[in-house]
């Protein structure tokens, strides 16, 4: 029940991340564009943060091994070079 608590999770997150990175603005017209790439890669460390927790509480009943740590992590990393470096320039 736990992993697939998780998988679904950090599914959910991914796809989030996958629209913030396939948002480009078209033009320095479209700061629509920028807007919904910020709150897609927002929402997505929110849901990595809330996963990680999760994570963290199963890891510590020793349901789940340690490495489950790694794609919450990742996928957090992810959303904040989205919203840092790597974030769509108009």
């Amino acid at each position: 029940m736990c992993t697939i608590l998780l998988t679904l999770g950090n599914l959910a997150t991914g796809y989030l991340l996958l629209l913030a990175y396939a948002a480009e603005p078209d033009g320095p017209w479209d700061s629509e564009s920028v807007a919904h790439s910020h709150f897609a890669a927002g929402l997505a460390l929110a849901f990595a943060a809330v996963i990680a927790l999760l994570t963290w509480a199963f890891v510590k009943a020793e349901w789940l091994h340690r490495w489950w740590f790694t794609l919450p992590a990742l996928l957090a990393f992810a959303a904040i070079l989205r919203l840092t470096l790597l974030m769509p320039e108009l």
